[in-house]
């Protein structure tokens, strides 16, 4: 009777324990794209501070591939806001999918716990 319920509970911590390290290398991986999200909203940032500093009339010139294009400096400057902004959105996507993974394996070690 008791080797049934030990293939059981065996089985049952090897799947939580798989679910586990799944969870942990979602989170981490999630946290690395924080990370690089973090340094474009910042580097987007610097650049824009820079750029503020700059006479309203001044063109720049914007990377785009392998070329440059002239633009105005208000152009730059909208860029730059909306590269924070999206950077900003996808980091608290990836902490609202980092807690809710968190939490699924929290319920499930918790539930699977006599």
């Amino acid at each position: 009777m008791a080797a049934p319920v030990d293939l059981e509970l065996k089985k049952a911590f090897t799947e939580l324990q798989a679910k586990v390290i799944d969870t942990q290398q979602k989170v981490k991986l999630a946290d690395i794209q924080i990370e690089q999200l973090n340094r474009t909203k910042k580097h987007a940032h610097l650049t824009d501070t820079e750029i503020m500093t700059l006479v309203d009339e001044t063109n720049m010139y914007e990377g785009v591939g392998r070329m440059f294009i002239l633009q105005s400096k208000e152009v730059i400057h909208n860029q730059l806001l909306e590269k924070q902004k999206i950077a900003e959105e996808k980091i608290k996507e990836l902490e609202r999918q980092e807690w809710r993974e968190m939490r699924s394996i929290n319920h499930q070690f918790f539930v699977a716990t006599p």
